[in-house]
C-alpha cells in the first residue's frame, strides 16, 4: 500500500465513523455543506445555514458558523471499506468528544486510534490508569469496575474492536516510508484532493478550466510530472550543443552599484526617508501595527519608497537597531539598495508588494499568540526575509523562466529559480560599501540568520504551498491530539515551521484585505500575468493560464484562487492562532462572496466580449475560444499526486 492508499483509507475510516457516531447523518463537513456555487452566482455565506449545530475544534471550542476548505471533505467513497463502518460503535463513552470528526491529517487520525486502542485497553483490563491528566481527559473516567460493568458479550465485541483498532494502526505505520516525513503523508493526501476538486472545477466551465490549470500550475510541483527524454533524443542535444562553449556562471545577475546618495545629512529621518508631507505619512504609520493598511497611499507618501520607510520603521520600533547595533544609516543605505532592485515597471512584484508583505508579517508577530515565542535574531530574519523576498523579480513565473532555458533557470536548476536568485541578491547587496547590517553579529548569530533567512525564502516558492500547508496541518493536529500546547516550541524545525508558514500567509493576504485594497492587488497581478502573456504569444509558445488577457476571468481566478489555496492555509493557521485570526476569516469569506457575485450569472454572459471592470462597467476586451483538457489515465484529474 503507498501513501497515496493509506491517505484515503484514513480518510474513509473517520468519515464513515462520523457518520455512525452521528446516527447516519454524516460529518459536519459534507459536500452539501462546503459546495462551491461557482457557476450561478450563489452566495456562498447561506452554506453555513445548511449545518445543523455549531461548528467546535479539536478542543471542543464553540466557534462561529463558517464554511470550511476542502480539505475537510471525504476524497474517497465509503464503499472501498466497508469493515471501517463497524470499526466504533456503541462502546464509546457517551461524553467522548467528537475529535476525529475534525481530524484530517493521516498522522494524527493514527495517534487518535491509538488513544482509542489505549481506552478499550483500560476498560477490558480493569487496569490502574496512571497516565497524565491530559491523556485521563482525552481517554475519559475510568475505574476499576469499567470491565464488570460489560457484559459478556460487551465485552468480546469491544476486544474485538479493539484488535481491528490496533491491526488498522499497525498497517498504517508499516506503510510509512522511512526517508520521508510523517506529514509528507497529509501532503499527498492533500494534493490528490486538490487534484479531485479541481477536476470538478474544470468541468464547470471554459472558465474553470483555465483557472484549474493555473492553479495546479503554480501551486503543485511538477517535479514528479517530468517526462524523460528518449536515449536518441539525449544524443541529438548531445552533439548539436557539444561545440559550443560557456563561461562558468559564476556572477549574480540583475546586481547593480548604488550610484546615488542619500539626500539627507546628519540625522536620518524619521521613517528612514525624505518626504514631503511627514504628518500624513506619520498618519498612516500610526496603523502599521493593524492589518490591512493602505500600503498604496502609504506609497505615494513616501516618494515610492515604501519599503525603505516600512522596514526601517518596524526595526525602529521593535528595537533591532540597538539590539544589533545596526547603525541607522547602514540600514537606510542597504534598504534603499534592496529597494532600487525591485522592478517598478512590475505591475505587482515590485516594492510595494515587499513592504506590504513585511507589514503583515510585524503583524502577525505582533499576535497575543506569537508575541513572546521568538527571539530577537528570529524576528530580524523574518522582517529581512519578507524585505528581500522577491528583490530583482522580473514580473515572469518560473516556469517561463523554465521554459525559455533562461540563464537563472540553468543556474538554480529549475528549482525555485526566482527564489534562489532572490537570496543570492540579496546577499549580494549584504556586502556592498555600508550595506552589511549584520556586520556586528557574532559569527554563529549571522550563520543562524543566514540559514532561516534562506528557508523563509524559499517557502515563498507557490509550487512547495501544499507541502507547507500539509506541514502545518500535521503539527497542529499532532500537538492538539498529545495535548502539547501549539506554540511550546523548543526544536529549530518546528520553530521555522511556523515562521516559514507566517511569511507565506503574509505573501498570500491579498484576500484578507479591504475589499478596495484587493482589487487594486487583482488588478495588479492580473496585468503581470497578461503582460506575461502577451510575450509568450509573441514567442510563439503556448500562453499560460490565466494569462490570456482575451479569455481569463479574473472573477473565477479570485473565486478558485480563495477557495483552493488561501482559505485552506489561512483556515489552519487560524486553527494554530486561536481566536486571533476570526476577523481576518471573516473579510476573507467577504471577499470571496464579492467576486462570486461579480461571475456572471449565465452561460451568455460568460462568453460575452465584455467584462466587468472595478467600476461595475463593461470593458469589451473578452473573447473566448475552448479549452480542451487533456485526459490522464484516471480521468480528468489535473496536476501531480
Amino acid at each position: 500500500m503507498d501513501e497515496a492508499e493509506f491517505g484515503e483509507i484514513a480518510d474513509l475510516r473517520v468519515a464513515a465513523l462520523g457518520n455512525r457516531r452521528t446516527g447516519g447523518r454524516g460529518r459536519r463537513h459534507t459536500l452539501a455543506m462546503v459546495g462551491f456555487d461557482v457557476e450561478n452566482s450563489g452566495n456562498a455565506a447561506s452554506l453555513a445555514d445548511r449545518g445543523s449545530s455549531s461548528p467546535t475544534d479539536l478542543s471542543g471550542h464553540h466557534l462561529p458558523h463558517r464554511r470550511e476548505s476542502f480539505l475537510y471533505r471525504s476524497d474517497s467513497n465509503f464503499s472501498l471499506l466497508p469493515k471501517s463502518l463497524n470499526r466504533i460503535g456503541s462502546t464509546l463513552a457517551p461524553s467522548e468528544p467528537h475529535v476525529d470528526d475534525q481530524i484530517v491529517t493521516p498522522f494524527a487520525q493514527i495517534l487518535h486510534s491509538l488513544r482509542r486502542v489505549r481506552t478499550h485497553y483500560v476498560r477490558l483490563t480493569s487496569v490502574t490508569d496512571t497516565k497524565s491528566k491530559s491523556c485521563a481527559k482525552e481517554d475519559g473516567p475510568s475505574s476499576s469496575n469499567d470491565a464488570q460493568k460489560l457484559s459478556d458479550g460487551e465485552f468480546q465485541s469491544l476486544a474485538e474492536e479493539t484488535l481491528e483498532e490496533l491491526d488498522w494502526c499497525l498497517e498504517q505505520l508499516e506503510t510509512i516510508q522511512t526517508h520521508r516525513s510523517v506529514s509528507d503523508m497529509a501532503t499527498s493526501k492533500f494534493k490528490r484532493m486538490l487534484n479531485k476538486e479541481l477536476s470538478h472545477f474544470a468541468e464547470s466551465s471554459q472558465a474553470g478550466n483555465q483557472v484549474s490549470k493555473y492553479i495546479c500550475n503554480t501551486f503543485l510541483d511538477k517535479q514528479q510530472d517530468i517526462e524523460l527524454m528518449s536515449v536518441e533524443a539525449v544524443e541529438e542535444v548531445e552533439v548539436k550543443d557539444s561545440g559550443a562553449k560557456r563561461s562558468p556562471m559564476s556572477k549574480i545577475s540583475g546586481v547593480r552599484r548604488l550610484h546615488h546618495t542619500n539626500s539627507f545629512t546628519g540625522a536620518v529621518p524619521r521613517f528612514g526617508i525624505e518626504v514631503n508631507d511627514e504628518r500624513q505619512l506619520a498618519q498612516i504609520m500610526d496603523d502599521i501595527d493593524v492589518w490591512g493598511i493602505d500600503i498604496f497611499r502609504l506609497a505615494q507618501l513616501a516618494n515610492n519608497r515604501p519599503l525603505t520607510a516600512v522596514t526601517y520603521t518596524l526595526c525602529k520600533e521593535r528595537n533591532l537597531l540597538k539590539t544589533f547595533q545596526i547603525p541607522a544609516n547602514t540600514l537606510v543605505t542597504f534598504l534603499v539598495h534592496v529597494e532600487s532592485h525591485y522592478h517598478s515597471d512590475a505591475n505587482y512584484h515590485n516594492s510595494i508588494h515587499a513592504a506590504d508583505v513585511t507589514q503583515c508579517a510585524h503583524v502577525l508577530l505582533n499576535l497575543p499568540g506569537l508575541q513572546s515565542v521568538f527571539s530577537d535574531l528570529e524576528v530580524l530574519a523574518t522582517l529581512f526575509a519578507c524585505t528581500i523576498h522577491d528583490v530583482d523579480h522580473p514580473g515572469l513565473s518560473n516556469q517561463f523562466l523554465i521554459n525559455t532555458g533562461s540563464e537563472l533557470a540553468l543556474m538554480y536548476n529549475d528549482d525555485s529559480v526566482l527564489e534562489n536568485h532572490h537570496l543570492a541578491v540579496a546577499f549580494k547587496l549584504l556586502q556592498e560599501n555600508g550595506c552589511d547590517i549584520i556586520v556586528n553579529l557574532s559569527a554563529k548569530q549571522r550563520q543562524t540568520l543566514r540559514r532561516m533567512v534562506i528557508n523563509m525564502v524559499l517557502a515563498t516558492d507557490m509550487s512547495k504551498h501544499m507541502d507547507h500547508l500539509a506541514h502545518l496541518k500535521t503539527m497542529v493536529e499532532t500537538r492538539k491530539m498529545s495535548g502539547t500546547g501549539l506554540l511550546d516550541l523548543e526544536a529549530y524545525g518546528e520553530r521555522m515551521q511556523v515562521l516559514q508558514n507566517l511569511v507565506h500567509c503574509a505573501d498570500l493576504s491579498n484576500p484578507t484585505k479591504p475589499l478596495d485594497i484587493y482589487r487594486q492587488w487583482t488588478d495588479r497581478i492580473m496585468e503581470e500575468s497578461f503582460k506575461q502573456g502577451d510575450l509568450e504569444r509573441q514567442k510563439g509558445m503556448d500562453v499560460s493560464p490565466m494569462c490570456d488577457r482575451f479569455t481569463a476571468s479574473v472573477e473565477r481566478t479570485q473565486v478558485g484562487f480563495i477557495d483552493y489555496i488561501v482559505h485552506p492555509l489561512w483556515e489552519t493557521w487560524a486553527d494554530l492562532l486561536q481566536p486571533y485570526c476570526q476577523d481576518i476569516l471573516d473579510t476573507l469569506e467577504d471577499n470571496r462572496n464579492w467576486y462570486q457575485n461579480m461571475i456572471p450569472s449565465s452561460p451568455v454572459d460568460d462568453v460575452s466580449t465584455t467584462r466587468k471592470t472595478r467600476d461595475g462597467s463593461k470593458d469589451p476586451i473578452r473573447f473566448s475560444f475552448t479549452v480542451t483538457m487533456e485526459q490522464e489515465q484516471e480521468g480528468s484529474e489535473i496536476g501531480t499526486t
